[in-house]
């Protein structure tokens, strides 16, 4: 049997023989806002995709912090959105999740122009490794959904996506049949040269100001506010919706509209 058949059986297996709690799954669904206006197919879609990712990925709890089932289901929700309209491939390739309960300090060396080498440690909500784990500050998972633009774990998943092309997270993901490559790097580094600009000139913004880090975290913030906050990612930037709904093949601010 050929591998991609065989993973499509199994994963025929794994929908045939898991099931989640219908309670559980109520409460995680009825708690985030970016899912108003999914219809009834697409959130049967989402939970099966939600059943298979729980299948396929290992969700660790590290340090204190005690993994609870709804708490598993509350962060594959969350990753499962972006990709609702894609596959689950686009998560391939690595299997951890990893859980702190807050802010986790993971320690990083460089070298600088001179070869000297610097240790830095800096408190993180979230990390998303090249071929590697996912890591994540429950505290920060738990704050995301509240349609406020910040959501860590679309944020890391982002950064996933954007890895896809076997580097870094640059802001430049594989891009859907059809789209434009060109497209895609004057659009977004248009609207990342402006957003620079405007945080540079102590300006307020509706996105967060970390997008002003690299074109990788501009991707990934755009992400959660494409999802969480649509209208103002449409009116900020409208060429970027317009791309992001046609990586995504979703459109946020008309199905909450709806």
């Amino acid at each position: 049997m050929a591998a991609w058949s065989l993973k499509a059986w199994r994963r025929r297996r794994t929908l045939e023989k898991v099931t989640l709690d219908p309670g559980l799954w109520e409460r995680v669904t009825g708690r985030f806002g970016f899912l108003r206006g999914l219809s009834r197919e697409d959130l049967e879609r989402l939970r099966r995709l939600v059943i298979l990712f729980m299948g396929e990925k290992q969700i660790y709890a590290a340090g204190e912090l005690e993994l609870t089932e709804e708490m598993k289901v509350s962060i594959a929700v969350q990753a499962c959105i972006l990709i609702l309209n894609l596959d689950l491939d686009y998560y391939g390739g690595w299997v951890e999740v990893i859980v702190y309960p807050d802010e986790f300090v993971p320690e990083h060396e460089y070298a600088d122009a001179d070869g000297v080498v610097h240790v830095v440690r800096e408190p993180l909500a979230g990390e998303a490794w090249l071929a590697g784990p996912v890591i994540l500050s429950w505290a920060d998972v738990a704050y995301g959904g509240r349609d406020e633009g910040f959501n860590v774990v679309m944020h890391e998943f982002a950064h996933k996506l954007d890895m896809l092309n076997g580097g870094d997270a640059n802001g430049f993901p594989p891009l859907q049949p059809g789209m434009s490559r060109e497209t895609w790097s004057r659009v977004f580094g248009e609207a990342f040269d402006d957003f620079c600009r405007r945080v540079d000139r102590h300006r307020y913004t509706e996105i967060d100001p970390y997008a002003a880090e690299s074109p990788g975290e501009f991707f990934a913030v755009l992400t959660e506010a494409f999802f969480e906050t649509p209208r103002k990612v449409k009116e900020g930037y409208p060429a970027v919706y317009e791309q992001l709904c046609a990586f995504y093949r979703q459109d946020p601010a008309a199905r909450q509209e709806s």
